[in-house]
């Protein structure tokens, strides 16, 4: 199969009309086939175990049988829709199904794709498409997250070669590691706890982690008691030329026995330096500050890591602009009992992810993640206004209801939240993370990761609660935290 055959077969699809048969005839196998998926590698109604896929690929395997043969985790699956439909009220007339960005249709395909790469004979398969051979968005999955990895292309005759030569860039290139920003434009709702605490939580759990303090204040440096190195964040947003990796410290607490001390890595930080607020001040001087160039950094540091966590400042700056556009997706925390962190968790998502980062970023990221409770009283009254607040926000703007409330077509109004704990407070004057000082904290965070990240398998809980212990036991000893 060559570009002019596939270009030829793709002309074959006209008319609102079309079929997702056709499609999958004239334009997604041959283009499978251009994407060195072979003909015994392709599978038609692949049963994901969470729904069918229309099509499921996967890239041939030495001394492996065919995919055709197998039929589990393939590496692709691809979720077909038609350019329109009939009508339900005048069927003499046709529907447009719309699959360009911030449209309906596109956001139920895209959640149709979730869906079935959640299912058990998925659990391998890295990447999602979704075509109506109109438009076409490649999306890669990590863990629970399924994020945009290109633009949401618009087919032409002339654009075609090059697209699927950024396909095949992405198919061969795949990143190891999923980049989180934790933001909220109101201050006060645990960015830098949370941040701190997931990344330990993680680490436990047997992944490489990577924290990344953007906030000139320096809290989750400060809490961590490590200092910059020689070569600081700052100097590289300067001068890009300076080598990230250079400025990577090892966060490791010490681990008393009975009969000796012992070091444990839990995962590297990037700490702030002072000369962060001079970047900021430099940046609100400029007409087009580099936004671009915190992303450009950390990609050489994609491979070494399996999460890389951004702490930023709260004022929507260049630094907090900067983290969110580095970001595969945005976790928001929010205070119940604090309506304004409810308001403004919705002009995160409404305005600067949807309206500005998204206009940015060609293949529309970062992905946002509904919102969190994190840190308060959970009484029922204040549950209840907190609740009465979200209904009057999503009234103005109802596109953002699964992002408030996840489970709405459950009719499941429930926020995900992590309760008022003292320990979590207090574990910052410790500078050690509090998973590490009771079990408790492990288990909120614990189910924080299995609702938004990934799963935690049976061994990952008892190699979880297995550390948990040695380093509750740590806790209790003089010295807290070191650095290397």
């Amino acid at each position: 199969m060559d570009i002019s055959r596939l270009r030829s077969q793709w002309q074959q699809i006209h008319g609102d009309e079309t079929s997702e048969a056709v499609i999958e005839q004239h334009f997604v196998q041959p283009l499978l086939s251009m994407l060195g998926f072979g003909d015994r590698d392709r599978v038609s109604s692949f049963d994901t175990g969470m729904g069918i896929a229309d099509v499921a690929a996967r890239f041939p395997r030495e001394h492996q049988p065919p995919f055709s043969q197998i039929q589990v985790n393939p590496d692709l699956i691809v979720e077909i829709k038609p350019p329109a439909r009939r009508s339900r009220n005048t069927p003499s007339q046709t529907v447009a199904l719309n699959l360009e960005n911030g449209s309906a249709h596109h956001s139920r395909a895209l959640q149709q794709l979730r869906q079935l790469l959640r299912g058990c004979h998925c659990q391998g398969t890295t990447w999602g498409l979704i075509t109506n051979a109109r438009h076409l968005q490649l999306f890669q999955r990590h863990g629970h997250l399924v994020y945009p990895v290109t633009p949401n292309y618009e087919l032409t005759g002339d654009r075609l070669e090059s697209i699927i030569d950024d396909l095949k860039t992405c198919l061969r290139s795949r990143p190891r590691a999923t980049t989180l920003c934790l933001y909220n434009h109101k201050g006060g709702v645990g960015k830098t706890t949370t941040t701190i605490n997931l990344g330990a939580t993680l680490a436990v759990a047997d992944a490489a982690v990577l924290l990344v303090d953007c906030d000139p204040q320096g809290d989750l440096s400060r809490a961590l008691e490590l200092t910059p190195t020689g070569t600081t964040l700052a100097a590289c947003l300067q001068n890009p030329e300076e080598p990230i990796t250079a400025t990577i410290r090892p966060f490791d607490l010490r681990i008393r026995t009975s009969s000796s001390i012992k070091s444990a890595h839990i995962f590297d930080v990037i700490p702030a330096a002072p000369q962060l607020q001079s970047i900021l001040i430099q940046a609100m001087q400029t007409q087009h500050p580099p936004i671009t160039r915190l992303r450009e950094l950390l990609a050489p540091l994609r491979d070494r890591y399996d999460y890389i966590l951004i702490d930023c400042p709260s004022a929507w700056l260049f630094l907090s602009k900067s983290a969110v556009y580095a970001s595969d997706a945005v976790l928001i925390p929010t205070r119940h009992t604090d309506l304004s962190s409810l308001n403004n968790a919705a002009q995160v998502i409404h305005q600067f992810l949807f309206n500005e980062i998204h206009t940015l970023r060609r293949e529309g990221g970062p992905l946002p993640l509904p919102i969190f409770f994190n840190g308060a009283p959970t009484t029922d009254k204040a549950m209840a206004v907190a609740q009465a607040e979200i209904e009057r926000i999503l009234q103005k703007l109802p596109h953002l209801t699964p992002y408030f409330w996840p489970q709405y077509q459950a009719n499941d109004t429930s926020v995900f939240a992590i309760p008022e704990y003292a320990i979590i407070s207090r574990a910052a004057f410790a500078r050690v993370p509090a998973v590490f000082k009771d079990k408790r904290v492990l288990g909120f965070y614990q189910t924080l990761v299995q609702a938004y990240l990934c799963p935690l398998t049976p061994a990952n809980e008892t190699t979880f609660l297995n550390r948990s212990e040695i380093q509750h036991r740590r806790s209790e000893a003089p010295s807290n935290g070191d650095q290397v």
